[in-house]
């Protein structure tokens, strides 16, 4: 199989597996961590921006197939099913950097870029969500409550506990299996 076969069957794989723990069942309503936020950053930092994005665009299409959309218009589906997770494969703009600093050994470093890779692709994501949480979901804010905070409190606890995981098992998987993100390109 030649390489870049390679490369698209993995951003297919890693949208899947996103997808299945995706399923994970929720335990605290809308304030969950988005599991399938780890194979995203990771197939970004392993492939680049380029197959993170087309993972990202499978993960979020795969909702449709599964039937796990929630749907209010046009534009809200395709702010948070296809441009938000498309927004997760901004992780791999700095794969390059990350995969030089594992190859001098410096892990330190890595991980600095990791991290970063991880929090940008989180936060543009959340922002995503937020800014269609404050559109099209304000109005089932609690009374009283303005559709910027509900948004804010939503999205922010939601992007901040998947931030939170996925700095986690970046923090475990560099120091361990380095190896696994210098795929032959």
């Amino acid at each position: 199989m030649s390489k870049r076969l390679n490369a698209l069957v993995e951003a297919a794989l890693f949208a899947a597996l996103a997808m299945t723990l995706s399923l994970i069942p929720d335990f605290m309503g809308w304030f969950n961590p988005s599991f399938g936020a780890i194979p995203l950053v990771l197939i970004s930092l392993r492939r680049g921006t380029q197959y993170g994005l087309l993972s990202g665009l499978i993960w979020g299409l795969l909702h449709f197939a599964l039937g796990k959309v929630y749907y209010l218009s046009f534009s809200q589906v395709f702010l948070e099913y296809v441009l938000a997770f498309i927004a997760m494969g901004l992780a791999g703009c700095m794969a390059s950097q990350f995969q030089k600093a594992l190859k001098e050994e410096e892990q330190r470093q890595a991980m600095g870029y990791a991290f970063l890779a991880a929090s940008l692709a989180v936060f543009v994501r959340y922002l995503i969500h937020y800014i269609a949480g404050v559109i099209f979901w304000g109005s089932y804010a609690p009374e009283g409550m303005s559709a910027y905070w509900y948004s804010f409190t939503v999205n922010g606890t939601a992007g901040g506990l998947t931030l939170l995981v996925v700095l986690v098992v970046l923090g475990i998987l560099i120091p361990t299996n380095a190896r696994f993100f210098l795929s032959n390109k």
